[in-house]
């Protein structure tokens, strides 16, 4: 959300990238509206689920930045 921000201040999100951004900033908030939706309903294990969609990158990345620590790539 904040890049968001930051970028239609600067002008370098446009009309022709908005609804990109639009649409990535609707489908993380239908996920959060879902999953406490679901746990509102008693529905706790399928909540976990739909949420843990939104942390499948960051432990993904953190995975990435684990192998790079643990076993430094040779770059040249």
């Amino acid at each position: 959300m904040g890049f968001f921000i930051v970028g239609l201040a600067d002008g370098s999100v446009s009309s022709f990238n908005m609804t990109l951004w639009f649409s990535i900033l609707a489908a993380a908030a239908a996920v959060l509206f879902v999953g406490h939706r679901l746990h509102l309903h008693g529905r706790t294990g399928l909540a976990i689920a739909v949420l843990a969609i939104l942390a499948v990158p960051g432990l993904l990345y953190g995975l990435f930045a684990l192998i790079m620590i643990v076993n430094p790539p040779r770059w040249n």
